[in-house]
């Protein structure tokens, strides 16, 4: 079944693994010891490490196995009207319609398993970390995970099954082979994020950390606006990676703004406050999530040139 289950994900575009429940502690025990030893930033890890669940849910407490998915995803085209020309940014893979995506994936799954009497239930696991011990993907040197045909243009999402898992493809994390010889990414990283004397990235220095922050938190006086390429989140080392050549192009437009709203946008003005229409522009392309550190990033964009 788990087989077949990999093989039906595989002719709807995704990938899959399948691993036995038994390594939700080995999951939990790798997160708190990369913390321990100091190689993870405390107030990242305070941001995004702490809030995962290493148990199954009260709904399936038999679980068995966790599944991961990874669904093709691309980066979003949003253009914005400033001085009366369109000013086209981007944002990376992962950051719009998570929710939508991860339903898709939960439902798709569903439907593979439900008329065999299997259940899923979603997980809040470290996606990227299951992914590569499950052999899923493999880390790019820049600490960002690749899938085979879709190298880092996906969103990850866990599940807990009560499928059974006869086979265990756990194993230690892989760094990609390119990555032995290649320093695409290091070069092209402006902040010196991706160091070459360790494996785990710097993320305390990654634009990404900084710029996903709300716009009452200033960028710090090191990070160089000319740096900045991105509507939120960062794209230098992804555009570098060879792995990535394939993908590149793959862009949807979501959404414009016009010189009035983009002003509006500008000048901070809450999102309960604005025209109806805007808003609901926003909620629907998924930026109300990024809103908070919209007129910050917009602003640094627009001054320096940094768009698209």
């Amino acid at each position: 079944m788990t087989a077949q289950l990999l093989d039906q994900l595989q002719e709807h575009g995704y990938a899959g693994r399948i691993v036995p429940i038994h390594h939700l502690r080995d999951l939990e025990e790798e997160i708190q010891a990369r913390y321990e030893q100091g190689l993870v930033d405390p107030e990242l890890y305070q941001i995004y490490l702490t809030g995962f669940a290493f148990h199954p849910p009260e709904s399936l407490p038999d679980a068995r196995s966790l599944i991961v998915v990874a669904v093709p995803q691309p980066q979003c085209r949003i253009t914005f009207t400033w001085r009366g020309e369109p000013v086209p940014t981007i944002v990376p893979p992962t950051y719009l319609h998570g929710r939508e995506t991860n339903a898709q994936a939960g439902d798709t799954l569903a439907r593979l398993l439900e008329p065999a009497g299997y259940r899923t239930v979603k997980a809040s696991l470290p996606v990227k970390l299951l992914a590569v011990r499950s052999g899923l993907a493999a880390y790019g040197k820049n600490n960002i995970t690749y899938v085979p045909g879709l190298g880092s243009f996906h969103r990850l999402a866990a599940f807990y099954s009560d499928l059974p898992c006869t086979e265990d493809p756990w194993q230690a994390p892989q760094m990609m082979d390119r990555c032995q010889t290649c320093l695409a990414c290091q070069h092209a990283c402006p902040t010196g994020a991706i160091a070459p004397d360790r494996f785990q990235v710097h993320a305390e220095r990654c634009i990404t950390f900084h710029n996903e922050k709300p716009d009452s938190v200033p960028f710090p006086a090191w990070l160089d606006p000319a740096w900045h390429n991105c509507l939120v989140g960062c794209l230098h080392c992804q555009r570098a990676c060879p792995e990535d050549r394939a993908v590149l192009g793959w862009t949807e437009d979501r959404a414009s703004f016009s010189e009035e709203e983009t002003a509006l946008i500008l000048e901070g003005v809450p999102l309960d406050q604005l025209p109806a229409g805007m808003a609901g522009k926003l909620r629907q392309s998924d930026l109300a999530a990024q809103y908070d550190s919209l007129p910050r990033n917009l602003g640094v964009l627009l001054k320096t040139g940094q768009a698209q």
